[in-house]
């Protein structure tokens, strides 16, 4: 059993972070409480650390493919496809028949409808995965929704059902769970919707966890507004040292748990660019002041950055030993170029694949430290932000 904590009770929850008295803050003459933590190991306990070092293997990361239906349609209308289910398993079929795919790709996340779907041959994509040593994941949330009482922010729902629909996650096949919840910059963020978010993961890891399912725990920070990096810096703080707390009071083993947090940079709107030195000094900083060592892995969004400069980021943070995998998970930063490529023609397939390589390379050699942007195509640097929503 973990030694005692003295915990301060939370201000009240209306307050902003950065304010006079924001959450978690001392006071003089403030009352404390007495918290005992303990870990409690269930009949997965071995696999999820097995599972969770797996996934953070030398030189692999995730890709995220877990769009919603309506997002994914956003994709397939940007090269002129409607969105219904067969074009929507064409794409994926693409994605995840990739050959040699998994020498960078060591664990995909999948929206409900591709874990049970299958190539046009009859193989489920569950074993596509399986033949190139690829964890099959599932995101599991039900979408963000307003917070009442926030400054007109959100929190994520899905727990009700969880745990049954995670027992059928993982008879599918699936082995890893994703859950994204947001903290938005410019409303605050309110210490009530950060921590929201805090529980809420909290609870989605232990019911993961319960049920054999890695959980990648995400609180990400929006890139919306136009503060300096160090605002960004001093919110993710707060936040991860909210879920840290959560994680340890819910029992949750963190050996067999991976965490997605957006980079450490300044707003989108904030005149001033950070070079990729910069970000990854403030990233790590982050990092090592608030997440403990036994955590496996670090895998990132790629939080509306161009597909170089998530790849420059990532490579940076790798320039030293950590004392976790750092690595990626990346949605459009792995996708964007293999889109325009294929463009819904069956004759470019074989094309979009290679441009998946392409890209999957590129990430890999910059986890393992290694990664140079030179030969990089212009159409690889172009941003892709999309405001209030990044990953």
């Amino acid at each position: 059993m973990a030694c005692a904590n003295l915990v301060k009770l939370n201000a009240a929850s209306s307050s902003w972070i950065g304010q006079k008295s924001p959450f978690g803050q001392r006071s003089q003459g403030s009352s404390t409480r007495r918290v005992s933590f303990s870990i409690r190991a269930s009949s997965y306990t071995d696999e999820l650390v097995q599972t969770a070092k797996t996934i953070a293997s030398p030189g692999r990361g995730i890709l995220a493919i877990d769009e919603s239906n309506a997002t994914c349609g956003k994709r397939l209308a940007s090269i002129g496809l409607d969105n219904t289910e067969t074009n929507r398993q064409a794409y994926r079929q693409l994605l995840l028949t990739t050959p040699g795919l998994g020498e960078y790709i060591s664990g995909a996340i999948l929206f409900e409808e591709t874990l049970y779907q299958s190539t046009t041959d009859g193989k489920k994509f569950v074993d596509c995965l399986r033949d190139e040593n690829i964890v099959p994941g599932i995101k599991v949330d039900k979408g963000l929704v307003p917070l009442p009482g926030s400054n007109n922010e959100s929190w994520c729902q899905g727990l009700d059902g969880l745990a049954s629909r995670s027992a059928e996650y993982y008879k599918q096949g699936a082995r890893f769970a994703k859950w994204r919840t947001v903290v938005s910059i410019p409303c605050g963020p309110s210490a009530l919707a950060v921590k929201e978010a805090a529980w809420g993961l909290a609870r989605y890891a232990a019911i993961s966890q319960d049920n054999g399912l890695v959980p990648i725990v995400e609180p990400e920070i929006l890139l919306d507004g136009d503060h300096p990096i160090d605002r960004t810096l001093e919110v993710a703080e707060k936040v991860w040292a909210e879920v840290f707390y959560y994680l340890a009071e819910n029992n949750v083993v963190f050996e067999g748990i991976l965490l997605k947090p957006s980079m450490v940079t300044p707003g989108a709107e904030h005149k001033e660019k950070a070079s990729a030195d910069t970000i990854a000094k403030y990233t790590l900083t982050m990092l090592k002041r608030r997440v403990p060592p036994a955590v496996p892995g670090i895998m990132f969004l790629s939080g509306g950055q161009s597909e170089v400069q998530a790849t420059l980021n990532l490579n940076a943070m790798n320039q030293s030993p950590n004392p976790w995998h750092v690595s990626f998970s990346y949605a459009r930063a792995l996708q964007n170029t293999v889109l325009k490529t294929w463009q819904g023609r069956p004759d470019n397939v074989e094309a979009a694949q290679k441009s998946l390589l392409v890209r999957a390379k590129a990430n890999s050699l910059a986890q393992l430290g290694r990664y140079s942007a030179e030969g990089e195509n212009e159409e690889a640097k172009k941003g892709m932000f999309v405001k209030g929503y990044t990953y």
